[in-house]
């Protein structure tokens, strides 16, 4: 069995709160943050927006989760506007979001948006946007407005580099899905099925508060491999002696989510061939923590993971991202599994970062996976995480 340890007690306080905000402080800092971009980009005001569960940036500046559709209004030095679908939803999100008006977006949330520009007196070329803007939306705005400025390449900026209360946040996000991992591993065993597990792993952490955000198990057995990785969507079939099982896992407090990846087998050791993977996986892991320091280069991080292609493996699951408020840059592939151009940015103090080496062989039939979500500091990357690394034999 293995049993998470609990979180530090004021992390403890804060998982129970009802409706958690951030400080004052927290959110003043990040009001100057965007107050600084729109200047930088001489813009007067700001859409932010998202949709179906997806936007962050609608979170980060007033709390909360996007569920149908949110569109917000940001102008420095005014209180922030923001229109909600569907009506029904308008009654919460006033009581969880912070500083801001929030009201029912009828007949549509950008035609709400457009009225409110007018009122600030908005002026062509001078309105910038972030977040998941729908065509439909932009040329709306654009037909009043002329040019909206696009500026979700400098949120995703902002957002690699997190402070000390957002990582709390993130810390509980990562316990929650430890517990996930836990809960797999504890009750992982021949005769379950991949969807029971799925239902196990969120038992975990629901009770608790926890947010689903993803649980994807790989089953394959060792002996005749055809799952390199896991997958997506869980199948029925039932766990047997000798297989080896892959899991990524994410769980999320208020969206703040960790994430975790770990690969055991079922009642025997390794073979050879997932021995060799795992030693490499491992491998993998301690070199691109060695070189992630703030002003490391993404390219050294690829030169560490050269140990995989060593061994005479390769990647599918991206090497190293970003992570926290989005899939975040920068996006690492490995020597031989490129991930487009390598960026050349270095990495800074406070970003956070997944660093998860999914070794597979070169015909894609057997695979593992091993890595977590991390925090860059001057001493290297720290865990968020407190699920034990290894590769496990679950004993039946």
């Amino acid at each position: 069995m293995i049993n998470v340890p609990p979180l530090p007690e004021q992390l403890e306080r804060l998982s129970r709160t009802e409706y958690p905000r951030f400080s004052d402080a927290e959110m003043r800092r990040r009001r100057v943050l965007v107050e600084a971009l729109l200047s930088d980009s001489n813009c007067d005001h700001l859409i932010f927006c998202g949709a179906q569960r997806s936007g962050s940036v609608v979170q980060w500046l007033t709390h909360w989760p996007v569920t149908a559709e949110a569109v917000g209004v940001f102008t420095p030095g005014e209180r922030t506007a923001m229109f909600v679908q569907y009506v029904n939803h308008a009654e919460l999100a006033g009581i969880i979001a912070k500083d801001s008006d929030v009201s029912w977006g009828d007949p549509t949330s950008v035609a709400a948006v457009v009225a409110e520009l007018k009122k600030r007196r908005a002026k062509p070329g001078r309105i910038a946007f972030m977040g998941p803007l729908g065509v439909r939306q932009y040329e709306a705005l654009a037909n009043e407005f002329g040019r909206v400025h696009d500026l979700n390449a400098d949120y995703v900026r902002l957002r690699q580099v997190k402070s000390d209360e957002e990582l709390d946040w993130f810390r509980i996000g990562a316990y929650f899905a430890d517990l996930g991992m836990a809960a797999l591993r504890n009750h992982l065993q021949p005769g379950i099925s991949e969807i029971e597990l799925g239902a196990i792993i969120e038992q975990a952490y629901v009770p608790l508060g926890g947010g689903h955000a993803i649980h994807f198990v790989g089953t394959t057995p060792m002996d005749q491999p055809t799952v390199p990785v896991p997958r997506q969507y869980a199948s029925r079939r039932r766990i047997e002696v000798g297989d080896a099982v892959s899991a990524e896992i994410s769980a999320a407090f208020w969206d703040h989510s960790g994430q975790v990846l770990r690969s055991f087998t079922v009642g025997r050791e390794p073979n050879s061939l997932y021995r060799d993977l795992h030693q490499a996986a491992d491998a993998a892991f301690d070199a691109v923590c060695r070189v992630l320091r703030p002003g490391a280069r993404p390219i050294e991080v690829i030169e560490a993971a050269g140990v995989i292609e060593a061994a005479g493996f390769t990647i599918i699951d991206d090497l190293l991202h970003g992570y926290g408020g989005g899939y975040l840059a920068p996006i690492l592939g490995s020597k031989s599994r490129p991930a487009g151009p390598v960026p050349t940015e270095p990495f800074r103090l406070g970003q956070t970062v997944v660093v998860q080496p999914n070794v597979v062989t070169r015909d894609r039939k057997a695979g593992v996976q091993m890595g977590e979500f991390m925090v860059i500091t001057d001493r290297g990357p720290e865990r968020l995480h407190r699920y034990p690394r290894g590769f496990e034999v679950i004993t039946v």
